[in-house]
């Protein structure tokens, strides 16, 4: 890995910001079925459109002190977080990357994982416009991915979605509940493609374990009576396993030290 040039870190973390700012448009507009191309941006509270100066990432949230120019409505905080998210996301992979085949091909499997988790959080869906098309796009990639080979790609799709659904069968055949749901196995096939078959493992490991705690530590919080009932979206914590599987491995290591990574 070479050292990046500064400039070059610069423009990454601008670009993550761009598509930060695009992130959020899908997260609002694909569960409702509106299109991400047209009309232009407007505000959810008095349906103005977005002038160009207003709807510079993280800029102009900062210098409209986080409301409406128009009606003076507040700004979901939510909007200027996942444009810096996104930002750093990409900043990550410049570094480690620069800029090459790697780094577009990983930053839209990191803009997918983050707008997948932003949807299910809040419609508890995973589209398949995103983790189908992402399965292909893992697939085609993998002659170029740093991180696995082909045949490791294509098992890890393979192995994704059928290893998470031998886990939900496992679940309904103790719980006779639905635990996971096909977004969830499709969602999986598309972080086996882009990081093989060799990162499931962590990757449901880590993401079952987050997301177990965080679910003791909610139902707790609201007072939940009946725990085993208390439903949280999975899409997220598989992403964040993804997500650390991809920018941590020496932690993955030391979780799993038997593991091969």
């Amino acid at each position: 890995m070479t050292t990046p040039h500064p400039l070059h870190l610069v423009l990454g973390f601008v670009l993550g910001a761009l598509v930060g700012s695009f992130l959020n448009v899908c997260a609002y507009r694909l569960p409702r079925g509106e299109s991400i191309v047209s009309p232009r941006s407007r505000c959810p509270s008095c349906k103005t459109p977005i002038r160009w100066y207003d709807n510079i990432p993280i800029l102009s949230y900062l210098l409209l002190r986080g409301r409406c120019r128009f009606c003076r409505a507040p700004i979901p905080k939510r909007y200027p977080a996942v444009e810096l998210i996104t930002a750093l996301l990409s900043l990550s992979l410049v570094a480690r990357f620069g800029f090459s085949i790697p780094y577009f091909f990983l930053f839209a499997f990191t803009a997918a994982l983050l707008v997948v988790s932003l949807i299910d959080l809040e419609f508890q869906i995973i589209p398949d416009e995103i983790s189908l098309p992402g399965i292909v796009l893992g697939l085609l990639f993998s002659p170029w991915n740093p991180l696995t080979t082909p045949l490791e790609a294509l098992l890890g799709a393979l192995c994704g979605a059928g290893g998470l659904y031998l886990v939900a069968e496992f679940y309904y055949f103790f719980t006779k509940r639905e635990g996971l749901g096909g977004g969830d196995l499709k969602l999986l096939s598309m972080i086996g493609a882009f990081l093989g078959v060799r990162s499931l493992v962590p990757v449901v490991f880590i993401s079952s374990l987050v997301g177990a705690l965080t679910g003791v530590l909610l139902a707790l919080l609201f007072r939940v009576q009946e725990k085993r009932t208390f439903a949280i979206p999975f899409g997220p914590f598989l992403s964040l396993g993804a997500l650390i599987h991809l920018f941590a491995p020496q932690l993955v290591s030391r979780l799993l030290p038997f593991w091969p990574l």
